[in-house]
């Protein structure tokens, strides 16, 4: 069995707002060409973790390499050509379209000496159809839904065409067929060849589409692994502080977290 390899890894990281420290002494490695989902209780440090890892958020310590180089010290538009992030609760200028939008995926690309070409062109026609929005093409994104929004940022992240895919909440404001599909899309970027990092709160999806499962309580990775290696009871209990049965779910066999009766009614007598 080959050895598994990272291109992205985070040594010692120390990640503050201020001087709240949020991160310390955190230890990562992010396995090529797998699809990772980092679940945790609100304000864990998921997402503050995926702002290190993508260069937005500056260590205070440690640090993050992507291919063997500190990412605080590579050009930013290098990073962005290797490295595409979907935060939280993105903003657009107003009234840009679409359309637009996608388009500035492509600007990791572009230079003085190579401007707008055919195959900018075609990253974003495809982009826009993976993602779903290509009839909203022309809709100004502050008009759309909170879903169809999410949707047209993701399709901008996969414009960039970049080989690492980090996604914070990308389910978040949609209903239960397009969460399934975006999780689909990267069920198939992984196929692809493309290493996914996502941040998810429902734990089920996670265990479903997630090859490999990083756990974290209070700024610490408390496990990682494989999802049916690492979400047991004991896990669940310990990360979310609930009791639970985990069965096999019964369309993947992949982990099934079923909560404990947390009724207060009395039974029986």
């Amino acid at each position: 069995m080959e050895a598994e390899t990272s291109r992205l890894v985070a040594e010692g990281l120390e990640l503050r707002y201020d001087d709240r420290v949020v991160l310390a002494g955190l230890d990562l490695s992010v396995p090529d060409g797998r699809f990772s989902v980092i679940v945790g209780p609100n304000a864990c440090g998921k997402s503050t973790l995926l702002r290190g890892l993508s260069r937005i958020l500056r260590p205070h310590g440690g640090r993050v390499l992507l291919d063997g180089r500190a990412v605080h010290t590579m050009p930013a538009k290098q990073v962005a050509r290797i490295l595409g992030m979907l935060p939280q609760s993105a903003t657009a200028p107003e009234t840009i379209t679409v359309l637009d939008l996608v388009g500035r995926g492509r600007f990791p690309h572009q230079s003085l000496l190579r401007q707008w070409s055919d195959a900018d062109q075609l990253a974003v026609e495809q982009a826009m159809e993976a993602a779903g929005v290509t009839e909203l093409a022309d809709r100004p994104v502050d008009e759309l839904s909170g879903g169809q929004r999410q949707r047209a940022w993701l399709a901008m992240v996969l414009a960039q065409q970049t080989e690492l895919v980090l996604l914070d909440e990308p389910t978040t404001f949609l209903d239960i067929s397009h969460q399934l599909d975006v999780l689909d899309l990267c069920a198939e970027l992984v196929h692809d060849g493309y290493t996914v990092v996502a941040v998810l709160h429902d734990l089920n999806h996670a265990c479903r589409y997630a090859d490999h499962l990083i756990a974290m309580v209070d700024g610490r990775v408390v496990a990682s692994g494989p999802p049916t290696t690492v979400v047991t009871p004991e896990l669940v209990a310990e990360v979310f502080g609930l009791a639970c049965t985990i069965i096999p779910d019964p369309v993947t066999g992949t982990p099934m977290v079923v909560p404990a009766d947390r009724s207060r009614r009395s039974r029986g007598g």
